[in-house]
């Protein structure tokens, strides 16, 4: 159905109450799918790969993950800082494509998104143990991307910057004279992305109609970059 593109697709959404995560949900719902809202810990690849094994079919998985940015100058970020950024960021992305990707495979056909960050795409100051982790994130969906196209399995990545959420841009950050004015002068769009313009941009990518795409990053930041 044209107003249901995700209908009968069993979707499972890791960090369902951080990040991206409660607007995916959402968005998801409303356009059909069945929304397997994800909340446990992804720290530990034998308890990540037994709980996906309990959801069943997974026709889509959106790795959604996040973690306050470090915001340290690059001579000072300490060891522990770049283990937390790969920790959050990077760690849980091969667990839980090995999770689900075996019966994609045997389906040949299957949907995997990483909800990634334009800061791996552009240098950012006091971000280098961040951006790293981010630029991880691309690079692996791009590569495993390319490896399972073969299988009719999509894998690809939403990079975003100024994009309404709680973690990044919680409302008294948005209402700031400060960031306002940032907003004006470094992103073309002069506002944020609206949270259910990415999340619909993420269902999109997840339905039939992306079924071209391969390995590809998506930009959502208001024209942040490319530059």
């Amino acid at each position: 159905m044209a107003s249901a593109p995700l209908a009968g697709r069993r979707v499972l959404i890791t960090q369902a109450d951080d990040f991206m995560g409660p607007v995916l949900c959402q968005v998801f719902a409303e356009q059909g799918a069945e929304v397997l809202a994800d909340r446990g810990p992804l720290g530990d690849t034998p308890t990540v790969e037994a709980r996906l094994a309990a959801y069943g079919r997974i026709d889509a998985l959106v790795a959604n993950l996040a973690i306050p940015a470090a915001r340290s100058l690059a001579a000072e970020a300490s060891d522990a800082e770049w283990r937390a950024m790969f920790d959050a960021l990077v760690d849980p992305l091969p667990r839980l494509v090995r999770a689900v990707l075996p019966q994609m495979i045997e389906r040949r056909a299957g949907k995997i998104l990483v909800m990634g960050s334009a800061s791996a795409l552009r240098g950012m100051k006091r971000s280098s143990s961040y951006s790293a982790a981010r630029g991880a994130q691309l690079a692996y969906a791009q590569a495993v991307g390319v490896e399972v196209a073969p299988h009719q399995v999509q894998v690809n990545a939403i990079a975003q910057n100024f994009v309404e959420n709680p973690t990044y841009f919680p409302p008294e950050v948005q209402a700031d004279p400060v960031f306002q004015e940032r907003l004006r002068r470094e992103v073309p769009l002069g506002r944020l992305v609206g949270a259910r313009e990415d999340a619909s941009f993420a269902a999109y990518l997840c339905s039939a109609a992306a079924d071209c795409f391969v390995g590809q990053v998506f930009p959502m930041c208001g024209g942040w970059v490319p530059r």
